[in-house]
C-alpha cells in the first residue's frame, strides 16, 4: 500500500463511524429513503422476477447496496476503507439481506473477471488520482447491455466535517467534482446511450434543499 493510499485508506476508516449522520450517507430519513428508493427504481429497472448482479464501486456504509438487496438483487459492494466495509456488512445484516462487501480499490474493483448487470457509483470520482482510468475498467465490468450508474456533481469536498482530506488532494484531476457535462464527454466514447438527470433540486434527496451541481449519469453499454 503506498503512502498516500494509507492516507486515504486512513481518512475514510475514521470518517466511517459518523458518516450516516450526513442525511443522504445513511437515508435515516423517511423521506431521503424513499427519495433515493425511487431514484433507483428509475435508474436500475427490472421486473418482478428479475435478479441484478450489482457492483457498488466506492460503497461507503452500503446505504444504496441495502435498498438495492431490497429489491432482490444480488449485490457486491467495494471500499478502500475497511471501516466502511464493517459498516456496511453490519447494516445489511441488521436489516436481514445478504450482500457481499470486499475491500479493495474501487477503481481496480477486486472481482476477477465477474461481470454485472449494473455498476453503481456515488460521490466517488473526485477522489480518485485517475477517474478516466476508473471509467473504462468500469465499463469493462459490465455485461453487454449494462448500466453505469454514475451520482457526481460539484459540491463541497469531504473536508467539511473538519478533517481535511488527504494532503496533495487539491491536485486530484477532479477535486472538488466533476460537472455533468465533462463527465459525460469522458464517459460518451465508451458507451451507447447516455442521460443526464438533474439532481440539485429535489431536496428530499439531500434532506435539505442545495444549490450546487448535483445530477446522475446514465448509460448503457
Amino acid at each position: 500500500m503506498t503512502g498516500t493510499t494509507a492516507s486515504i485508506t486512513d481518512y475514510w476508516d475514521a470518517a466511517a463511524p459518523a458518516f450516516d449522520e450526513e442525511p443522504d450517507h445513511g437515508l435515516r430519513a423517511e423521506q431521503t429513503r424513499t427519495a433515493w428508493a425511487g431514484r433507483l427504481r428509475s435508474w436500475v429497472p427490472s421486473g418482478p422476477a428479475d435478479v441484478l448482479d450489482v457492483l457498488d464501486v466506492g460503497c461507503g456504509t452500503g446505504s444504496l447496496s441495502l435498498l438495492l438487496a431490497e429489491r432482490g438483487h444480488r449485490v457486491t459492494g467495494v471500499d478502500l476503507a475497511p471501516r466502511m466495509v464493517d459498516e456496511a456488512r453490519a447494516k445489511l445484516g441488521a436489516a436481514g439481506f445478504a450482500a457481499r462487501f470486499l475491500v479493495g480499490d474501487a477503481a481496480l474493483p477486486p472481482t476477477g473477471d465477474e461481470r454485472y448487470d449494473v455498476l453503481l457509483s456515488r460521490h466517488l470520482l473526485w477522489t480518485l488520482p485517475d477517474p478516466e482510468a476508473a471509467l473504462r475498467e468500469w465499463v469493462g465490468r459490465l455485461r453487454p447491455g449494462g448500466v453505469l450508474v454514475l451520482i457526481e456533481g460539484r459540491w463541497r469536498e469531504a473536508g467539511q466535517t473538519g478533517v481535511p482530506y488527504v494532503a496533495g488532494a487539491e491536485s486530484l484531476p477532479w477535486h472538488g467534482g466533476v460537472g455533468a457535462d465533462a463527465l459525460a464527454a469522458a464517459v460518451r466514447p465508451l458507451v451507447g446511450t447516455l442521460r443526464i438527470e438533474p439532481l440539485s433540486d429535489d431536496p428530499q434527496l439531500w434532506g435539505r434543499p442545495v444549490t450546487d451541481e448535483r445530477y446522475a449519469l446514465i448509460a448503457q453499454v
